[in-house]
C-alpha cells in the first residue's frame, strides 16, 4: 500500500498487516518485498536511527508498496514534521492522552505547509481561502496520523481524542497499557482484555482504525481481528529472527540422539 490507501484502509472494516523493523540493512526492503505486507513500523522512540538513516528506510519501502509509519520520540508537531520531509507515509506518536494533543498534531501531519497563527486560526476552525484548502488537502492525502493509546487516562480521554478530525487511527500500546492498569505484562489478564475490546469498539464506531503492535500469543491477535481491530503490527524482524533461529536450532538438537558423538575417521591401515 501506499499511503493514500493505507490511510483510506485504517477507516475501512478489512484488516492491515504490519511489522515492526529494527534493521536498517539495505537488504530488507527488497526481501520484504513479497511477505504480504501492508506497511512497516519504524519506531524512533526506542531504536537509534538517525535521519539520514530513517530517511532512506521510508523511501525505500514506500517505493516498495510497503507505507512506512514512523513513531517519534514524543507526541512533538515539530518532530512530525520531520519524519514525514524525510518520506514517512504517516505518523504514530507515543503516549497521547488529551484532545489537544491530537490536535497539534494533526496541524503538523495533515495541514502543512501551515504554521504559525495561521494553522493556530484554523485548527480552531477559521476556514481557508478554496484554493488553499483544496492544496492542504492534495498535499497531505499521503499522511497518516496514528495515535498511542497506551495508559488508563488515555482510554478515559478517549470519546474526546476520537472527535478530532484528522485521526485515522489509535495504536495500543501494550507493554504501557498493561503498567498503567496495575496488570505488568499480563497480556492475557480480563483487564487487558476488556481494555483493548473498549479501545476497539470505540475507534470502529467512529469508523477510525484500530491496532495493536504485539508479539504474545498469535491466537489472541485473531481474535481481536475478529473483534474489529483492523491495524495489526506483528511482532519485530530482530524478535521474528530469534524466534525461528531458536525453533530450529532446537529441532536440530533434539533430532541427535543422546549417545551420538561425532565419528572419527577410521586411520588404521590407511596411506598417509
Amino acid at each position: 500500500m501506499n499511503g493514500k490507501e493505507l490511510a483510506a484502509a485504517l477507516r475501512l472494516a478489512g484488516p492491515t498487516y504490519g511489522t515492526l523493523i529494527t534493521s536498517p540493512s539495505p537488504r530488507l526492503p527488497a526481501a520484504l518485498a513479497d511477505s504480504g505486507l501492508d506497511f512497516v513500523f519504524i519506531d524512533t522512540e526506542h531504536i537509534a536511527l538517525d535521519r539520514a538513516e530513517l530517511s532512506w528506510m521510508c523511501q525505500t519501502y514506500q517505493q516498495l508498496g510497503m507505507a512506512p509509519l514512523v513513531r517519534i520520540p514524543e507526541p512533538n508537531p515539530n518532530l512530525a514534521t520531520m519524519v514525514l520531509d524525510g518520506g514517512a507515509a504517516g505518523v504514530i506518536a507515543p503516549y497521547v492522552e488529551t484532545a489537544d494533543q491530537v490536535r497539534a498534531l494533526v496541524g503538523a501531519v495533515k495541514c502543512r505547509p501551515l504554521k504559525g497563527e495561521r494553522l493556530k486560526r484554523y485548527l480552531q476552525g477559521e476556514a481557508l481561502e478554496p484554493e488553499l484548502q483544496t492544496y492542504i488537502e492534495q498535499h497531505n492525502s499521503q499522511h497518516s496520523l496514528v495515535i498511542n493509546v497506551e495508559s488508563t487516562p488515555a482510554i478515559a480521554a478517549l470519546d474526546d481524542m476520537l472527535a478530532v478530525k484528522g485521526l485515522d487511527a489509535v495504536l495500543v500500546g501494550p507493554h504501557d497499557l498493561s503498567c498503567s492498569l496495575g496488570i505488568p505484562e499480563q497480556y492475557d489478564h480480563p483487564r487487558f482484555d476488556q481494555a483493548i475490546q473498549t479501545i476497539i469498539r470505540k475507534a470502529r464506531a467512529c469508523q477510525i482504525g484500530a491496532g495493536i503492535h504485539f508479539w504474545g500469543d498469535v491466537a489472541q491477535e485473531v481474535d481481536w481481528l475478529r473483534e474489529g481491530l483492523n491495524m495489526l503490527i506483528h511482532s519485530a524482524d530482530i524478535s521474528l529472527f530469534v524466534k525461528q533461529l531458536r525453533a530450529e536450532l532446537t529441532h536440530i538438537q533434539s533430532e541427535l540422539k543422546p549417545n551420538d558423538k561425532k565419528r572419527k575417521p577410521e586411520t588404521q591401515g590407511m596411506i598417509a
